[in-house]
């Protein structure tokens, strides 16, 4: 799981920022939002638009896209625009097996350079400067590498794990696993990216396993409604068809006989269905959601209800989120340590403060704390 990531000159965050997604010393809600590892379930990033929140969601994508997806590295898109440093730099670290895994990455986008380095436990496994690495992975014996090998836009990590896949390395193995099975989620776009094989996209989902899923999820939780994947729908009154042969989504709602197109259905409903298939098959795994703009199109209540089924049914899968709800900060659904404010204080970029450290007890109404001020993460408006 992920337990910490430092940024430093990276997007918005000109200075160096810490974000610690460990366990503090609040005791409520232990068992639910907290996994065996100390490692909190979730984390939410609350704050005023163009604040810097969805870059904290970009960090930990941007690991998962170098390492699954895009191959190049195009560092002059994550480099700050207002600072004069010419590298930035992420620091992530993850507990795993008991273990702790620190990789470093850096990169100088003026001088087309990347650093990595990987730890284990503070041991060092991987060393790269440019076109120069060497590597203690296997059999812990020192293997030096070249500009044969390396090249400045390919992280040395994702060439290391396509051409060993780390055998005999079970720690390194069961992160990359925890890796891959994440999922990146905007909900504004309905975009979803899933690292690892399974087929998330929703016809896609629909077509390898039905609607049994996501029905008994509207079944247990009381949706009154369900949906049905199928070419047509007739009943005495009315035939729907899709006008190919390709199958389509109806949603049939309890209260009445027709059924509704899915390109019918509101904004809501349309965002749920293509997200619910990701959320359903990360909290049977280990790894990571990352959810930008998750209040795109819900109710109140039913943000509520996600982040609560996702936290209680999941044992050591994540979810990081960015959402403008403020009725999610309460301390019946999430602890103050999961809570984290972004502030842009001009020049000086993104900043963050975490709710826990005001210290809020359990009794105490955050959402109200954070509107006031206390936790910072307001915009500056001036309603005159």
């Amino acid at each position: 799981m992920l337990s910490k990531i430092i940024l430093k000159n990276f997007k918005s965050f000109k200075n160096m920022t810490e974000i610690d997604f460990s366990r503090t010393n609040y005791k409520f809600l232990e068992d639910i939002n907290v996994a065996d590892s100390g490692v909190l379930k979730g984390t939410m990033f609350v704050g005023a638009n163009a604040s810097g929140k969805s870059n904290i969601i970009i960090a930990i994508k941007f690991l998962l896209d170098l390492l699954f997806r895009e191959k190049d590295v195009n560092s002059r898109i994550y480099k700050c625009l207002f600072s004069d440093q010419e590298e930035f730099s992420i620091d992530y670290y993850f507990n795993v097996m008991g273990k702790e895994i620190r990789y470093l990455v850096s990169n100088n986008p003026i001088k087309n350079t990347i650093f990595e380095k990987l730890y284990i436990d503070n041991n060092l496994l991987l060393d790269r400067m440019g076109l120069n690495a060497r590597s203690y992975i296997v059999d812990d014996k020192e293997t030096i590498y070249d500009e044969d090998d390396l090249d400045n836009e390919t992280l040395f990590l994702r060439t290391l794990y396509f051409n060993t896949r780390f055998a005999g390395n079970e720690i390194l193995k069961t992160w990359f696993e925890y890796l891959q099975n994440s999922i990146y989620i905007n909900a504004f776009d309905r975009d979803v990216i899933p690292y690892g094989k399974d087929e998330l996209l929703l016809d896609e989902y629909l077509n390898n396993q039905g609607t049994a899923s996501i029905n008994n999820f509207f079944e247990e939780h009381n949706f009154q409604q369900t949906i049905e994947y199928s070419k047509e729908f007739s009943n005495r009154k009315i035939n729907l068809r899709t006008g190919d042969n390709n199958k389509t989504i109806f949603f049939r709602r309890n209260d009445i006989e027709t059924v509704i197109p899915y390109e019918e259905e509101s904004l809501g409903n349309q965002t749920l269905l293509n997200i619910l298939p990701s959320f359903l098959n990360i909290i049977n795994k280990k790894g990571m959601l990352l959810v930008d703009e998750l209040s795109s199109g819900f109710h109140n209540e039913l943000e509520e209800l996600l982040i609560k089924y996702f936290i209680k049914a999941s044992s050591s899968s994540q979810i990081f989120f960015v959402s403008h709800s403020t009725n999610l900060l309460t301390t019946s659904i999430l602890r103050p340590d999961q809570i984290y404010s972004v502030n842009f204080d001009g020049s000086e970029g993104s900043s963050v403060k975490r709710f826990s450290e005001e210290q809020p007890r359990l009794a105490q109404n955050i959402e109200k704390m954070y509107l006031s001020g206390i936790f910072e993460g307001l915009p500056n408006y001036d309603e005159t």
